[in-house]
């Protein structure tokens, strides 16, 4: 025990940031494999969705699960339960939203965004970049990574609702890639160029 007066000498202190007590090791081994175990079983009974990156509501869920996994692990203030309980309420939550989703137009509007159009036909769509904050450099690093030698060897660049860019190359089936006929942005059936697409209310 320290005497009073007396104070920890700094190799003490430096050696408690990196070493406390063999239980504390034991306690995070053991909670960490059971909640890393009830967490797949969660993820393995709610299906392939609960994982996936289709909208920015799908990496909320899967950063929040990260986090409750390390905080049951190495927060001794939060029990086993209690980290499993958040794993549940999280899978349950997603897994709600995504059905609700499929079902309904507003809920899928209300979790998820819609993909924009931000070049087409060897244009680029200026007004829909600068609204969705997306560069020329960024867009031109997506083409490289599709093998595109310029936008005049694509139909479409489409900012998806995970935040990818996708290249939609041209077809020869007609005068437009039908991947795309959906898009804020695409052109009206007159042939007009397409416009910046308008914010979502």
């Amino acid at each position: 025990m320290q005497r009073p007066g007396r104070t920890t000498p700094p190799t003490r202190k430096a050696l408690r940031m990196l070493f406390t007590a063999w239980q504390d090791l034991a306690r995070t081994a053991i909670v960490g494999t059971l909640a890393y175990l009830a967490l797949v079983f969660l993820l393995r009974i709610s299906g392939k969705r609960t994982l996936s990156k289709m909208n920015a509501f799908d990496l909320v869920v899967t950063v929040a699960l990260g986090s409750t996994l390390a905080a049951t692990m190495l927060n001794k203030s939060i029990t086993l339960a209690e980290g499993a309980t958040g794993f549940f309420v999280l899978v349950a939550v997603q897994y709600i939203l995504t059905w609700l989703s499929v079902r309904s137009r507003f809920v899928r509007r209300l979790v998820k965004s819609e993909p924009t159009l931000l070049a087409f036909r060897g244009q680029m769509l200026e007004r829909a970049m600068k609204e969705q904050r997306v560069t020329q450099d960024e867009l031109a690093s997506a083409l490289r990574h599709s093998g595109a030698a310029g936008l005049e060897d694509i139909e479409a660049v489409v900012l998806e609702t995970n935040a990818d860019l996708t290249i939609v190359k041209k077809s020869g089936q007609g005068p437009a890639a039908q991947s795309v006929l959906n898009v804020r942005g695409y052109p009206d059936p007159t042939g007009a160029h397409p416009q910046s697409p308008r914010h979502d209310p």
